[in-house]
């Protein structure tokens, strides 16, 4: 099905619908396959889990003893990509009130 632009014209205050060029649709299908979706889903959750590991950096420094909790956590969030497929995606990735509720980010 082809997707279409809304346009609306402030002066005339007509709305017309139009149709995707065959090039938009094209970038829109392509967009939208699931392998490209689990894709950008997967670089979101390696940027979560990589601002995760800097915020606890500090934590393995040579004058702080880190906790094996910690130790656990961190390797929890380096294990990501191979522990979770992407079928887990969308479970690492939800949210309540803005923040993520999946266990493995917890700290």
């Amino acid at each position: 099905m082809a997707q279409k632009h809304i346009i609306h014209n402030a002066q005339t205050k007509e709305t017309i619908s139009v149709d995707y060029t065959a090039e938009e649709q094209s970038t829109y299908d392509d967009y939208n396959l699931v392998d490209k979706i689990n894709e950008r889903k997967l670089e979101l959750i390696r940027s979560i889990r990589l601002e995760k590991l800097k915020e606890t950096d500090y934590l393995a420094l040579d004058d702080v003893i880190m906790s094996d909790v910690m130790k656990t956590k961190r390797q929890e969030w380096r294990d990501i990509p191979s522990n979770y497929d992407s079928s887990k995606y969308e479970e690492l990735l939800a949210r309540t009130d803005g923040n993520l509720t999946h266990a493995i980010w917890s700290k």
